[in-house]
């Protein structure tokens, strides 16, 4: 049987090529996304990260239909703050995608991960959610954006040590920047990486017995961006 992976926010960006990839290495891949649409190469389900309810749901479908998961590749996420001004509630809004999210998703799919032999958890993070490169002068950040995606990279590090007697794998990676609708207002140039480069290391270590605890991308595996 072939492995199972779970995309979240896989209908578009990077996440649909994920889905992509995924698929042309022969696994079955179920996408998640809040407005689903039939696609030739995945499952899709219903899925709203910020709906606990609706999450329990699309995992229940995979328990019945599939009975494991094998990857889980938490991609949902949000930058609500190119051309608004940052309030508590954007910051809250923020937080509820980008961390909460994955928190609600992951909780829900632990038991489905340690039903297979070799699980996998892959978080979709940025280089400004690194601590170290915010620190330098030169880095612009965001408050809410990074804010979250830094608190992201902290419960990669906490779930890979708590998840490492069950086996379970759990990275960070960095897409780098891939024109993408969510950093369409970006106030900088937003690079000439595509979709399928941005998804290139978030799918190695979906599908490689690598390490956990890293914080990998954009370029390759052995692309160490610090915390």
């Amino acid at each position: 049987m072939s492995e199972v992976a779970l995309v979240t926010g896989g209908n578009k960006g990077i996440g649909r090529e994920i889905v992509r990839q995924l698929a042309d290495r022969g696994f079955t891949v179920y996408l998640g996304a809040r407005d689903p649409q039939p696609v030739e190469d995945a499952r899709v389900v219903r899925l709203d990260v910020t709906d606990a309810a609706c999450v329990a749901e699309a995992v229940k479908t995979i328990e019945t239909a599939a009975g494991r998961l094998d990857v889980l590749v938490n991609n949902a996420g949000v930058m609500l703050e190119w051309d608004a001004e940052v309030t508590a509630a954007l910051m809250r809004e923020t937080f509820e995608v980008n961390v909460f999210g994955v928190v609600t998703v992951t909780s829900a799919c632990l038991p489905l991960l340690r039903r297979s032999s070799n699980p996998r958890i892959v978080n979709m993070s940025s280089g400004l959610g690194s601590l170290t490169l915010l620190s330098e002068e030169k880095v612009r950040g965001f408050l809410a954006y990074s804010s979250s995606k830094a608190a992201l990279n902290a419960l990669t590090l906490v779930y890979a040590n708590a998840l490492r007697a069950d086996g379970i794998r759990v990275n960070a990676v960095s897409p780098g920047m891939v024109p993408t609708d969510q950093n369409a207002a970006a106030p900088f140039p937003r690079g000439e990486r595509t979709t399928a480069d941005g998804a290139v290391v978030p799918v190695q270590l979906a599908t490689t017995n690598g390490p956990t605890g890293v914080f990998r991308g954009p370029n390759s595996m052995s692309d160490v961006i610090p915390w």
